[in-house]
Formats: C-alpha cells, sequence, structure tokens
C-alpha cells in the first residue's frame, strides 16, 4: 500500500518489487563512500536498499507531498525537494563525483540524459529506468530503424549498457509500456578538440530527415553553407548509416571552416 497516490503529471509509477528493487541495484556497482543521487524515489522503496550501501546518499524528490515521509524514512539522507532538471549540481557537489540512479519519469527522458551529459564530469554513472523503446533506440546498431540522435549522442559522451527488461507488472500503477535499466558510464575519454556544442547540432540535423541522404538533411539546417565536400562519401548516405566515428570528423570539417 502506498502512502500517497501517484500523479500523472510527475510520471509516478512506483516499484512495488522487491526482487526487480534488487536485480537493479545488483547491477550499481558502489561503495560505501560513494557518493549517490537518487531522482525520484518515489515511496522509498530503492532507497531503502540505497541507504544501506552508501553513506553519502541524496535524493532530489518534486513531490512535496514525500517530503516529510522520506526525511522520517532515511534521516541519514540529504533531501531536496525540487526539479532535477532545475537544479544545479554544483550547489551540492561541488567538484565531487557522484553515482545517479532512478526510476525516471518518461516524459522527461531525453532532458534528463542532455543534463546529465551537461555534467558529465561530476558523474561516475548513472544506473536509469527508462522506456524499453528508448532503451533500444540508445543501444541499437547502425543501420537499423531504432537508431538515431540520442543514440549517437550518448554514445559519443559515455558507454552505454542495457542491462534488462521490465515487465508493466511490477509497478503500481502499471504503465501501458514495458521498462528498462540501462547504464551509462561517463569515464570515457573524449576527443578534446571537438566542439561538443557544434557535435550535439549537426547529429540532430543530420537526423532531421531519416528517409534523405546527409546531403539533402543538412541542407535546410544551419549546415546549408557549410562545405562537406571532402566527406563526400558520407553525404551520399542517410544519417543512420554513420557512426559516432564518423559524425565526429563531419564536426572537424565543420570546425575548420567556422571554428
Amino acid at each position: 500500500m502506498t502512502l500517497h497516490k501517484p500523479l500523472k503529471k510527475y510520471g509516478q509509477n512506483y516499484l512495488v518489487d522487491n526482487n526487480i528493487i534488487d536485480k537493479i541495484v545488483k547491477e550499481f556497482d558502489i561503495k560505501k563512500n560513494d557518493k549517490v543521487l537518487e531522482i525520484g524515489p518515489g515511496e522509498g522503496a530503492l532507497t531503502s536498499k540505497l541507504i544501506k550501501l552508501t553513506n553519502n546518499l541524496t535524493i532530489v524528490e518534486i513531490d512535496a507531498r514525500k517530503i516529510e515521509m522520506l526525511k522520517a524514512k532515511f534521516s541519514a539522507a540529504e533531501i531536496i525537494n525540487e526539479d532535477f532538471l532545475k537544479i544545479n549540481l554544483n550547489d551540492f557537489f561541488e567538484n565531487e563525483v557522484i553515482n545517479v540512479i532512478g526510476n525516471i519519469p518518461y516524459n522527461i527522458t531525453s532532458p534528463i540524459f542532455y543534463k546529465l551529459i551537461e555534467n558529465r564530469k561530476n558523474i561516475s554513472q548513472a544506473l536509469l529506468m527508462v522506456q524499453y523503446e528508448v532503451a533500444k533506440k540508445i543501444t541499437a546498431e547502425k543501420g537499423t530503424k531504432d537508431y538515431g540522435i540520442l543514440n549517437v549522442i550518448l554514445n559519443y559522451f559515455c558507454d552505454v549498457k542495457f542491462c534488462f527488461k521490465i515487465s508493466p507488472n511490477v509497478f503500481y500503477p502499471k504503465p501501458k509500456v514495458f521498462s528498462a535499466i540501462i547504464n551509462l558510464k561517463f569515464d570515457k575519454s573524449l576527443n578534446t578538440n571537438i566542439d561538443e556544442e557544434l557535435f550535439i547540432n549537426l547529429v540532430k540535423s543530420s537526423f532531421g530527415n531519416r528517409r534523405k541522404n546527409l546531403k539533402n538533411s543538412l541542407s535546410n539546417t544551419i549546415f546549408g553553407n557549410y562545405d562537406f565536400a571532402e566527406a563526400d562519401e558520407y553525404l551520399k548516405l542517410r544519417a543512420e548509416q554513420l557512426d559516432v566515428g564518423d559524425f565526429i570528423k563531419l564536426t572537424q570539417i565543420a570546425q575548420k571552416q567556422y571554428g
């Protein structure tokens, strides 16, 4: 029995199966002194496991109804009653490395991914529950229909692992979709000479029209006046046929002209 009625506006679906919760925790590689940030604890089912694994647990919960309950149950944790997308992580973890975990609202999955990317220098890993269809997309192979923007961007900035699929039956209320656990590791060595904002914009523009080849897809974007002639072999392909390395090369070409 939950204490608070799940609110649709917050995308709340509470985990109620202990076996799944234990399975999730096993994927979360942390030590006792590691700093952990949980997004959206719900009724605290996952939190009750995390509090035993770390001495440094911070919880971010947007739903004000839950704060007193969470403080009573998890007095050792720092509890922040805010929207995760609006908080400045440096205000709480200045120059510290954290591990993120959460059953995140599916309607704001992409914004959460981008916030993690922006703060990646302070994040070791992010173990997240997402919609199964999203998990498939970010782990899809090049050339498949699921391969797209998030796949390329996430796989540039971190190592992505699909952990396991989750049935709707382990939630209250039951969502209409299957879920999945993914693990994002932010210890990847990146090309420091790449303009990351340019890279992200180029990837987004390239997938603007999946059915067109890259030349035509980019023609009506901010890259319409860029000269990619030296990568002519890419221009004849569709965006879904290019891998992360190909988009890096295109970004380097763009930087030479307008960097």
